[in-house]
């Protein structure tokens, strides 16, 4: 019978297991990971129930299951899952540990194994880390406690460069190269981003004559998340910035320069079949204001999309601090 199946005949409303202790697909469950999760950090880690029923099925008791829960709450932290195990094993009360002199010793882990789950993240801070396993069980409170960290910690344009990006980058190449799995935690992390940078943003600055800014995207081109970032480094910074998001179409984008008269546009493309140099190009050419005091916005072309495609005329900053920095000189001006 399957751990599934059996999972269904429990009743243990008040969250403490029954006598004859839970399934792993049923503790797996209670934490939010994967069941291949639960055995691989009994098998590598030692962290496996005392109790077996008949053959090899495990059951799991009330200790064994917060000794699972102190390694999420490790993990979640960035701790590495050995180092994460050898604490959540120490911290058991003493009554829990198993009794007698001949008590048998944690099982270690091979020197080469690796989590299948895993995020290839290679010498990244450890915030990336902590991040990356929060999103991968997906763990809502976890990641956003996170994410919230590393931007106080660090500040806003650090830790997009150094934390964030890094572990969104190490999402992608997962589900790239997985058939197109854990497209979920790509969506999850990217939402979690989006609602840390709401959160810890201040308030709208006003407009003043000649200082705003214009983002949006351009057409067919949905990314958001990298503009929201620079629009929070800007308002940090003072300057009044009008946000559009995603797919604003030509003539909405047109119309949007017109009203606003903006010092700075900065034009978001992620993929090369988005970015447009007759758009930039055209948006590089508007003009307003009376004869003899005419102005025109200074154009930014922002993302991975323009690489290749110079427009003449326009800027192209590389990475927030560049942009931030290429938009402060704009209005300073």
């Amino acid at each position: 019978m399957s751990e599934l199946t059996q999972s269904g005949g429990h009743r243990d409303g008040e969250g403490v297991p029954p006598a004859g202790g839970l399934t792993t697909g049923e503790v797996a469950r209670r934490l939010g990971v994967a069941p291949t999760t639960v055995r691989t950090w009994d098998r590598r880690y030692g962290l496996g129930p005392d109790q077996h029923t008949g053959g090899r099925h495990r059951r799991w008791t009330a200790a064994d299951v917060a000794r699972l829960e102190r390694m999420c709450a490790l993990t979640a932290d960035g701790l590495p899952p050995a180092e994460a195990a050898r604490l959540a094993r120490s911290e058991e009360p003493p009554e829990a540990a198993p009794a007698g002199p001949r008590a048998a010793p944690a099982r270690r882990a091979p020197a080469r194994s690796r989590a299948g789950s895993g995020l290839r993240l290679g010498d990244a801070r450890q915030e990336c880390k902590g991040i990356a396993r929060a999103a991968l069980r997906l763990d809502a409170a976890a990641l956003d406690r996170l994410l919230l960290a590393a931007i106080t910690e660090h500040g806003l344009v650090a830790a997009w460069t150094e934390v964030i990006v890094p572990t969104l980058q190490a999402v992608g190449r997962k589900w790239e190269t997985s058939g197109e799995r854990y497209v979920e935690v790509e969506h999850f992390l990217s939402w979690h981003v989006s609602g840390a940078l709401r959160r810890t943003s201040p308030d709208t600055v006003a407009d003043r004559p000649g200082a705003t800014t214009v983002l949006a995207c351009v057409p067919g081109e949905s990314h958001t998340l990298a503009l929201e970032v620079l629009s929070a480094a800007l308002t940090e910074r003072g300057i009044p910035v009008r946000m559009f998001g995603g797919a604003l179409p030509v003539e909405s984008l047109v119309a949007a320069v017109r009203r606003t008269g903006p010092a700075a546009v900065g034009l978001w493309a992620q993929s090369r079949t988005t970015a447009s140099r007759p758009l930039a190009q055209h948006v590089a050419g508007m003009e307003w204001g009376v004869r003899g005091a005419r102005r025109k916005p200074a154009v930014l072309t922002l993302g991975p999309g323009w690489a290749g495609r110079a427009v003449p005329g326009v800027a192209r900053p590389v990475g927030l601090a560049e942009a931030v920095a290429a938009l402060e000189s704009v209005v300073a001006r």
